[in-house]
């Protein structure tokens, strides 16, 4: 018989059902029996041992929670008898000392990807068109239209072919255009917000940051910037910040104010003359072989089930590790779901001053969350503990593998730009799209986004490649999972087969011969993190 049990780390006083299992049931478990004592769903925790009140939760090795109630041994874990709590942090306390993975086999393999004046290297090659406030996103979103149905005649929407063929009354069997783009080097993207003007001015001031570090991105060949004139974000505000990130930009930025302008017409004439004449240019750039090392991969999580913590997250923290080790880049965010793992990340930090950093951060983010109200205990979503995540440091314990085991390289506020190759730490929130939003905005030019349950979420600028924790999920949603590591949980691979096979995968989507489902599905999310309170 199949494993029906998996206890993560030898110091774990739980276990996690790898099936539903029924009241009653013995189930072989290490050197004897278990006895399931109440229901229990695929992916949730069974206790190992009585539990009494106050008693501590372990799992992944770390305090998770505490009991709120006698739990006896056999029975499942629920938000009713099990509360949130996380050990306290209070900065480094041993040394880190990282045995890195053998990397051999990787160190002459290349991706074919887009070279940029600075030395980055981008794995796409974008012409990007977004606004400063949101006054113009009508104007982008005319330029979207106009500028999609030209230069990508083969993407017309076929649900849109779908109701053209009820309108006409035929069978519903019309076919898309099947005539090329119009240049094969470039794609063109559009960026729309509710920012740049109405809330507190360092809303404005930390939109220009991401807006810069999207031009900067090397996935970007070029920009398109619309601006209406009177709004907080002003053009020399967007300048500033671009000038900060990358004083010596080589890339062409175009950027165009209405009010100075006159009519939209006229404006939008100009501005599709101009953008035409720099997209032509850009598409002369080609792909050409590039180390591993210039990946810059963002590490994200979203729709996490139970068994994100044991398959997916794992293998992207062994995917990170060959990367570190190869002298590339990986970012971990997400901080409210680093709740509890602070003291490792702290001690893996490579001085205090990058440890300090970290933990000023992550209190200054809790302060900020607690003074609204709230707190990181609430973070798990119905979703998550509907399947078996029901505590924050639970969460939070099997987010963090998505980071690996090599050292923190350097830790970086919202808005900052990658500069050291290693692992890096971001402040962002949980949110998916935030915190992928951010993830490109520092630079990352290629994402991996674990799921248990499904999320289609996208990126204008960076291909994001969907890692399902389940082969279940994989089956159901086989239009946006990319990459199934189920294999881990049916005890067929280890976690280093995962990582092997996901990390040549990557190179395939960096070097532009597999697309990641989102970007066949055009999701394209891009949403601010407002840290203020809007006025």
């Amino acid at each position: 018989m199949s494993q029906q049990l998996i206890k993560v780390h030898q110091e774990d006083n739980v276990a996690v059902a790898l099936r539903d299992l029924k009241a009653g049931e013995r189930i072989p478990f290490e050197e004897g029996e278990l006895s399931v004592l109440s229901d229990t769903k695929s992916k949730h925790k069974i206790a190992l041992r009585t539990f009494h009140p106050g008693d501590r939760i372990i799992m992944y090795g770390v305090l998770v929670g505490s009991a709120n109630e006698r739990i006896e041994k056999g029975a499942v874990l629920t938000t009713d008898n099990v509360k949130h709590q996380s050990e306290k942090v209070f900065g480094k306390t041993e040394a880190f000392n990282w045995t890195a993975p053998n990397v051999e086999k990787w160190k002459n393999r290349t991706f074919l990807g887009y070279h940029r004046e600075d030395g980055q290297v981008g794995t796409e090659n974008i012409w990007l068109f977004f606004p400063l406030v949101f006054c113009e996103n009508r104007n982008i979103e005319i330029l979207k239209d106009v500028f999609e149905k030209e230069l990508l005649k083969k993407r017309e929407n076929p649900h849109q072919l779908l109701l053209r063929s009820l309108v006409h009354g035929d069978d519903g069997t019309q076919t898309a255009d099947t005539s090329s783009d119009v240049f094969d080097n470039i794609e063109v993207k559009f960026i729309t917000h509710p920012g740049g003007c109405g809330g507190i001015r360092q809303d404005s001031e930390s939109l220009a940051r991401l807006l810069a570090g999207y031009v900067n991105n090397p996935n970007v060949a070029g920009a398109t910037v619309l601006s209406l004139g009177c709004q907080n974000l002003q053009i020399s505000i967007f300048k500033e910040a671009l000038n900060a990130l990358n004083p010596d930009l080589k890339k062409p930025v175009l950027i165009y104010e209405q009010q100075q302008m006159g009519t939209v017409d006229h404006m939008l004439s100009v501005v599709i003359k101009d953008s035409f004449e720099a997209i032509k240019k850009a598409n002369s750039i080609e792909r050409r072989p590039a180390p591993l090392s210039q990946l810059k991969v963002g590490l994200e999580c979203g729709g996490s089930d139970g068994f994100s913590g044991i398959s997916a997250n794992p293998t992207l923290g062994a995917v990170s590790d060959r990367l570190v080790a190869l002298n590339g880049t990986a970012v971990l965010a997400e901080f409210p779901e680093l709740c509890g793992v602070e003291q490792e990340l702290v001690n893996r930090c490579v001085d205090e001053e990058k440890s300090e950093k970290f933990l000023n951060l992550m209190k200054a983010y809790e302060k900020s969350v607690v003074d609204a109200g709230s707190g990181f205990d609430m973070n798990p979503s119905p979703g998550n503990i509907k399947d078996g995540l029901i505590t924050d440091a639970m969460k939070s314990a099997g987010a963090a593998k998505k980071g690996g085991t090599s050292p923190v390289a350097d830790v970086l506020d919202y808005g900052e730009y990658l500069v050291h190759p290693g692992l890096n730490l971001l402040c962002t929130p949980g949110n998916d799209v935030e915190s992928t939003t951010a993830l490109v905005g520092s630079g990352a030019n290629i994402v991996l986004f674990t799921t248990g349950l499904g999320t289609p979420t996208g990126n204008p600028v960076a291909p994001i490649i969907k890692v399902s924790s389940n082969s279940e999920l994989a089956a159901k949603m086989p239009d946006i999972i990319d990459f199934d590591t189920g294999a881990v949980i049916r005890g067929e691979k280890t976690i280093d087969d995962m990582a092997e096979e996901l990390l040549e995968f990557i190179i395939d989507v960096a070097s532009g011969k597999v697309k990641a489902k989102a970007r066949l599905l055009d999701q394209n999310d891009f949403i601010p993190w407002r840290r203020g309170v809007s006025l």
